[in-house]
C-alpha cells in the first residue's frame, strides 16, 4: 500500500494506522502475512488498536484487536 503521508514501505506505527484505516482487503493480507512471520507487528497492531479501541464504531481496530492478540496468545 503506498501511504499517502510515509516515504517508505516498512510496517511502523503510522503504517500500520494507515492500513487498518484506509487499506484494502490486499493491503490487509499483506499487514497479515507480516504479522504472522514478525510477533513485533502483532504488538505494534496492539498499541495502534489501543488508541482507536474506545470507539465502538472503529471496527477495523477492534478486528486487529482481537486478531493481534489471538496470534501473541
Amino acid at each position: 500500500m503506498e501511504h499517502r503521508h510515509l516515504t517508505h514501505q516498512e510496517f511502523t506505527l503510522a503504517a500500520i494506522d494507515d492500513t487498518i484505516a484506509r487499506g484494502k482487503r490486499r493491503d490487509w493480507a499483506e499487514l497479515r502475512r507480516a504479522a504472522l512471520n514478525d510477533p513485533a507487528i502483532l504488538k505494534k497492531i496492539l498499541r495502534v488498536c489501543q488508541a482507536q479501541i474506545a470507539d465502538p464504531y472503529a471496527q477495523r481496530y477492534h478486528f486487529w484487536k482481537h486478531y493481534a492478540e489471538r496470534h501473541l496468545a
